[in-house]
């Protein structure tokens, strides 16, 4: 079933500081597409979120709709922070914007509905620091880890860039180069001139679950030299894509009823795997993907006989790599 276009991350950060210029770029979202056909669109609905927790008009930020590059549309000054925070005494304040993606040209009324990813702003009651003064983290990533969640069975794509636009804005003097740190046959490739980070082929949970990189950063400025590494990690998604299978081709089991049973005895049990996960919640939702029935035409068996479903979370080690899987009873 198609979803749609969706968002690698879940949340997104960045600082902002008093009196930065219009046009100053804070950070850029990505997309991954369902079909090949598809086209994103990114679009900022009219209110942000400040720390009084009620929606205010969005008079500084805008997104550019094909890139999903967010910006300062207009310079946020002392008096402005101090609407948006809960006093002009608070170094720092945080708000939240939501980013709706769409693969047709938006329209309000979609806000409401689109897929969404969440923007928190820290609103840094001072004027930007000298680059100088900024350790080789800070230059380098943002205080959110690199953590993202693509589909199986999906497109390739783009689904991040290292390279932090408003760093590499504010802090031209500086050389900042970064390296993707992987192990043979990952299916990611790094580019260099726009550290934009891509996946290459479509990915299958059931062969691999998650994969951990490491983001190298080095910072130069004359001489002097500073390098800092994070975990880059990945987890792929799961698609019901796998059909259930029986251990050992057992599809058969011997139930022997003896006399004087008690309502409830277990007669027999037949198991079967799925390497497709199956969430625990809602409960009945998940037992109905696989039901137990007794096809039988006598009435007494079927009022005498039931057949209850239990499952629970197992692991598989397909190439040596651990994923996690269903086992369902019978």
């Amino acid at each position: 079933v198609a979803l749609g276009l969706y968002f690698p991350r879940k949340e997104y950060s960045e600082n902002v500081y008093i009196d930065e210029p219009a046009g100053t770029p804070l950070l850029r979202i990505h997309a991954l597409r369902d079909s090949r056909e598809e086209v994103a669109r990114f679009h900022l609905c009219r209110s942000l979120i400040g720390p009084r927790a009620r929606p205010q008009e969005n008079n500084w930020f805008q997104i550019r709709e094909e890139t999903g590059l967010l910006y300062l549309s207009k310079s946020l000054d002392r008096e402005d922070f101090n609407m948006l925070s809960v006093g002009n005494w608070v170094p720092l304040s945080k708000v939240m914007l939501y980013v709706f993606l769409s693969s047709h040209p938006f329209q309000e009324k979609d806000c409401d509905s689109a897929t969404r990813t969440t923007v928190l702003l820290s609103l840094i009651n001072a004027t930007a620091p000298a680059c100088s003064s900024l350790t080789a983290r800070q230059l380098c990533f943002t205080e959110m880890d690199l953590f993202f969640h693509i589909k199986e069975n999906k497109p390739p794509g783009t689904f991040h860039q290292l390279r932090l636009p408003s760093v590499h804005h504010l802090c031209q003097n500086l050389s900042i180069s970064y390296k993707l740190l992987a192990g043979e046959g990952v299916p990611f490739r790094y580019n260099e001139n726009t550290t934009s980070v891509r996946v290459t082929q479509r990915l299958d949970r059931e062969e691999r679950e998650r994969y951990e990189l490491i983001a190298k950063c080095t910072v130069r400025e004359g001489l002097r030299e500073m390098q800092v590494e994070v975990p880059f990690l990945v987890n792929v998604l799961d698609e019901d894509d796998s059909p259930p299978f029986l251990p050992n081709g057992t599809d058969t089991a011997d139930a022997v009823v003896e006399f004087n049973r008690k309502e409830g005895t277990v007669l027999s049990t037949l198991t079967v795997y799925d390497a497709d996960t199956t969430p625990i919640y809602p409960l009945e939702s998940s037992r109905k993907k696989y039901t137990g029935t007794i096809i039988t035409d006598d009435p007494w068996i079927s009022e005498t006989f039931r057949v209850e479903h239990i499952f629970d979370e197992i692991h598989f080690s397909p190439n040596g790599s651990q994923v996690r899987g269903t086992r369902h009873e019978y």
